[in-house]
């Protein structure tokens, strides 16, 4: 294909599987890669940011990392969709608590992602409303429960803004939002452009009106039932 590889991914056609799950961190994506998935091969490291390709109950799938923020999972969510053959991407990421329901390590989907970012501007010069693929989200429900897992499902806040001095989660709470992260509004849009499918299960890491928060390490290795609701429904 004339657009691969790309300034971000030198990986070469039909090394993505279908489905690729996409933590933002890197080395989440490698313990994704080596905990769950049987001969994973690492189909890129451009600036560290790692894809493997392997598969799961014999099922072929592909974990690649996004990097923070809507720039970055713009870019590859883009790529991958549009240049490589994917047809869907879980991003399987941490979020701050907002909604007083939420709690450390609890896993939650979000259906629609409210976002302070311009991202959604390139597509309709108004406001967008992202949401997920309800095929997706049907799916990962079922499967959370098959686990004995109760998933909150509700709207995400995808923030520009990691260290937000205005105050948006506060106002968000009144609207029953759960939890704010980084990424999935502009995953939720540009799956919606391709015509692909999108979902975003993410696990608390911290709460933003408790200020009870766990370690990057435990953030890294421990959150595995995100991993494994994704795998199921890969």
């Amino acid at each position: 294909m004339a657009n691969i590889p790309t300034p971000h991914i030198t990986a070469k056609a039909g090394d993505f599987a279908r489905t690729v799950f996409m933590p933002g961190d890197p080395l989440r994506s490698k313990f994704i890669a080596q905990t769950y998935l049987e001969n994973p091969v690492l189909v890129n490291n451009t600036r560290g940011v790692q894809g493997y390709t392997g598969t799961y109950k014999g099922k072929r799938v592909s974990v690649m990392a996004s990097g923070m923020g809507m720039p970055s999972i713009g870019i590859y969510s883009y790529e991958l969709y549009n240049f490589y053959g994917v047809e869907n991407i879980i991003r399987v990421g941490t979020a701050g608590g907002i909604g007083d329901n939420v709690k450390l390590r609890d896993v939650v989907m979000g259906m629609s992602a409210y976002t302070n970012s311009s991202y959604g501007r390139q597509f309709f010069d108004g406001n967008v409303a992202p949401c997920c693929s309800f095929a997706l989200l049907e799916a990962a429900v079922a499967a959370a429960r098959r686990m004995g897992i109760e998933p909150n499902v509700g709207a995400l806040y995808s923030s520009d803004i990691f260290y937000d001095e205005a105050g948006g989660a506060g106002k968000l709470k009144n609207l029953g939002v759960l939890a704010v992260e980084m990424e999935a509004a502009a995953l939720y849009l540009n799956a919606a452009r391709a015509g692909k499918n999108a979902l975003a299960i993410c696990t608390i890491s911290d709460h933003i009106f408790t200020g009870e928060a766990l370690p990057a390490e435990d953030r890294q290795t421990t959150f595995t039932q995100m991993m494994e609701i994704a795998l199921e429904i890969a």
